[in-house]
């Protein structure tokens, strides 16, 4: 009897070390940001959407964004689930129409910092006309598009990124399409911030999202992601860590490299990089020069929705 409440006062003593332990180590910063009561999440172990998520919050540290102002949308799949972890103001809409919604947003409110956070398949597929539109209007959003190569909630099928000759459960002998070259994409459809890092360049990842919080217009970051469970298994990647050591040896940082120039194929280079940063009228400012110079003393400008 007596040793066995030795042994309870030893457990006693250990768990109330472990408690002073954990009451001794400084809280992440990023805890503030996130919905702690919904951890863990639900992306695979080796999964890039993750180190996305952190490069993001402490990019909304240090550009100290107001979160009271701060809109987060996303649209289906994996990347999707991204706004159902932040603690903001987030919305998780339908398939392909996190940009329509978030354009929305902006201009019921113009006053609000709204970003897109969604996958390539979500927003180059059934999203890609508004992506088209997006940008060529200039909409005042951040667009930050986790591109994995592949539909991965839904079972791994050829997405518009797929890279030509991988496999994917929908082509088995290899994908035989070019793939979207979203950089370039987006350039010609007009955005005025665009960049691309991998989930392995997280530092240069985080810098980017902080000049897009400062940039006006359509920004568009792309961040190359790996996902083992369904890209990685079929394509020499078994685990997220192979993928990741594959984006270290690949990726190439070239001065003035023209976006035409940063496709992705397997076993070539992956260009990373800032690709563009220049100025333009946001879609707002424009509505609001045209209607003066039409309507003159008889235009109010628009501020957001009456409500």
């Amino acid at each position: 009897m007596t040793e066995s409440v030795v042994t309870d006062h030893t457990k006693q003593e250990t768990i109330s070390a472990d408690q002073n332990r954990v009451e001794l180590c400084e809280k992440n910063p990023a805890e503030d940001f996130l919905r702690m009561d919904r951890i863990p999440h639900i992306w695979c172990p080796g999964c890039g959407i993750g180190t996305s998520v952190n490069a993001f919050v402490r990019a909304l540290i240090e550009a100290k964004v107001d979160r009271s102002k701060l809109c987060v949308v996303s649209g289906i799949g994996c990347s999707g689930r991204v706004s159902g972890y932040l603690n903001v103001d987030a919305f998780h809409t339908t398939h392909g129409r996190a940009i329509p919604f978030a354009t929305g947003l902006k201009l019921a409110n113009p006053e609000l910092t709204v970003v897109v956070y969604s996958g390539d398949g979500d927003l180059s597929a059934i999203g890609g006309n508004h992506l088209v539109h997006a940008a060529r209007r200039n909409i005042d959003i951040k667009v930050v598009c986790v591109n994995n190569f592949i539909y991965s909630m839904t079972g791994g099928q050829a997405a518009p990124t797929t890279p030509m000759g991988t496999i994917a459960s929908t082509a088995p002998y290899g994908f035989c399409e070019y793939a979207l070259n979203l950089p370039h994409f987006v350039e010609a459809c007009g955005a005025t911030y665009i960049a691309r890092w991998t989930t392995f360049h997280v530092r240069q990842l985080q810098k980017s999202m902080q000049e897009s919080f400062a940039k006006k217009g359509f920004t568009f970051i792309e961040v190359i992601a790996p996902c083992p469970t369904l890209y990685g298994r079929r394509n020499q990647y078994r685990q997220g860590v192979d993928e990741m050591k594959m984006f270290k040896e690949v990726s190439r940082r070239e001065k003035d490299i023209e976006t035409r120039d940063a496709e992705i194929k397997p076993g070539e280079k992956i260009v990373i990089g800032k690709f563009v940063d220049r100025e333009r009228e946001t879609w707002l400012e424009s509505m609001q020069h045209h209607y003066k110079e039409v309507l003159g003393d008889a235009y109010y400008p628009y501020t957001g929705a009456m409500i």
